[in-house]
């Protein structure tokens, strides 16, 4: 059975020598490498899904496809940022061994995010009138629609998985997560080819089999909850506590999601603007061939920002700042390696990597020449990805959702712009613009957590914890009283305490009022 590991160590141990920074070292990789594929695993899901479909046909990959990206933006990436609020919650208060906020936490999550499923619901319900509307063909907008639809049962499913992956996560508990999304993805496959090519479901067998997989994966999590001596503390909760954190839960979650859903649509806008180009075909082709290319190099810098996110929420909620300082310096040479020996990997297969994805020379050559530039790429959003964690872990997300706006929306997007119709750069021009966001994301959160006061941040955690403490100290006297007073009512256990002479007293001046009136 894994164990989680303790927060509250001695804070003098954490001076930065070697030997710290070795031992931090092993603590973080410990989290990341396990985390890189549970979260392979979950893209793989959709993946897989898509690699299937396409051998239904042109029509049945297309529609797929534009689903799948509908129902990431309108959807799984809103509730995946949202989630984002207990990596800061958990982490501190497991920190801190407050063992009992952290299935609090959880448990307030899920309530909260389970309502937001039924607006999005509608949306999807109503998806291919959304596309005819905005100019896609009737045909593939109908197919996207049917996808979507049966896909809803996948929606509800994702609220409860994201909140049990932060909060195993927050508790370093990785083995658990490792082996229910490998188990998921083991089950899907065979579902998804079954009701593929078994039955006469076609796309919507596709779709019934990742909500499948996602049910099956919270199954799983929530029994290793439920019956794990590591979650024995942890999994405890007070049910007042759920409704009176869905407040603080909403004021980190709202910004968590907004800092993860700008970032994730300006990558969709760039996939729409290179439509508008005149040969339109090439150039999306191409960008999506990058988009690619970055969104699954994306996963590992992920479960680096997994570890940092965890580690410096831990350390902050235990009160050691130095030792948050450390995990986040850990972090950052991890982020500044690994994208570098990717980026060089790329640049000497920049002749050969365009076959990978198609035979056309044109396509082949194109993929070449941006070759230099999505290496930059693959080095900037490894950092901005786990300063993002940093961020997170410390409670900053409505910085991050400034940055994210600015970075992306008031710089990069109307560089794309210029740079692609006004200056006829094409797809370069688009990928220049998007560049530049992720290049002025990673700077303004570099400087803003190279700026941070961290013994500050441990005494404004603790100030609200203090807060916190009597708050429920109130909460729990009040509830006593009112349970007295209760008891007093209903004149049951009260009773038979009572001495028979008093209670021939009572009956007697009940009777005298009686008189009276």
């Amino acid at each position: 059975m894994e164990e989680p590991w303790l927060g509250g160590r001695e804070e003098e141990k954490w001076r930065t020598t070697w030997s710290a920074f070795w031992e931090e070292l092993k603590m973080v990789s410990y989290i990341a490498v396990p985390m890189v594929a549970v979260m392979v695993s979950q893209y793989l899901s959709q993946v897989i899904s898509l690699m299937m479909v396409g051998h239904l046909g042109e029509l049945a990959l297309s529609g797929i496809a534009i689903a799948s990206s509908v129902t990431n933006v309108t959807g799984f990436s809103f509730f995946f940022g949202m989630a984002g609020a207990l990596e800061t919650l958990c982490g501190q208060a497991y920190g801190a061994q407050q063992y009992q906020k952290l299935g609090t936490y959880t448990y307030c999550s899920m309530v909260s995010i389970i309502p937001v499923c039924i607006p999005i619901c509608f949306l999807w319900i109503f998806m291919d009138k959304l596309l005819v509307l905005l100019g896609q063909d009737s045909e593939v907008a109908m197919v996207a629609g049917s996808y979507s639809i049966w896909l809803i049962p996948g929606l509800f499913a994702f609220p409860f998985l994201q909140s049990l992956v932060r909060y195993f996560q927050c508790q370093g508990l990785i083995l658990p997560m490792f082996l229910s999304s490998c188990a998921a993805l083991c089950l899907h496959i065979p579902v998804c080819w079954t009701l593929l090519h078994k039955t006469n479901l076609g796309i919507i067998g596709a779709a019934l089999s990742t909500g499948l997989s996602y049910w099956f994966n919270v199954v799983l999590l929530g029994i290793y909850m439920r019956y794990s001596s590591s979650c024995e503390k942890s999994r405890a909760f007070i049910f007042n506590d759920i409704f009176l954190s869905i407040k603080e839960f909403f004021s980190f979650a709202l910004p968590s999601a907004v800092m993860v859903c700008l970032e994730w649509w300006s990558f969709e806008v760039l996939i729409l603007l290179s439509g508008l180009l005149p040969d339109s075909v090439l150039e999306t082709s191409v960008l999506s061939i990058c988009l690619t290319t970055t969104s699954f190099h994306y996963l590992v810098p992920y479960g680096i920002s997994a570890a940092a996110s965890t580690r410096v929420s831990n350390e902050l909620g235990a009160g050691n700042p130095q030792a948050a300082r450390l995990s986040v310096s850990v972090a950052m040479v991890l982020a500044a390696i690994e994208p570098i020996m990717v980026a060089l990997t790329l640049f000497c297969c920049r002749y050969v990597y365009g076959y990978l994805f198609s035979n056309e020379k044109e396509v082949v050559n194109y993929v070449r020449e941006m070759i230099p530039l999505l290496c930059i790429s693959v080095i900037m959003d490894s950092l901005q990805a786990v300063l993002s964690g940093v961020a997170r872990g410390t409670g900053w997300q409505h910085i991050g959702a400034y940055v994210n706006l600015g970075a992306y929306y008031l710089l990069g997007v109307p560089v794309a712009v210029v740079l692609c119709f006004a200056l006829n750069l094409r797809g370069k021009g688009l990928w220049i613009g998007i560049l530049a966001g992720s290049t002025v994301q990673a700077s303004l959160l570099a400087l803003v957590t190279g700026l941070t006061n961290w013994q500050k941040q441990v005494f404004c955690y603790k100030m609200v914890d203090v807060i916190y403490v009597e708050c429920s100290l109130i909460l729990q006297t009040k509830h006593n009283f009112v349970e007295n007073c209760r008891q007093a009512m209903q004149g049951r256990e009260c009773w038979r305490g009572v001495a028979q002479p008093t209670m021939n007293q009572l009956e007697q001046a009940g009777n005298r009022g009686k008189k009276r009136r």
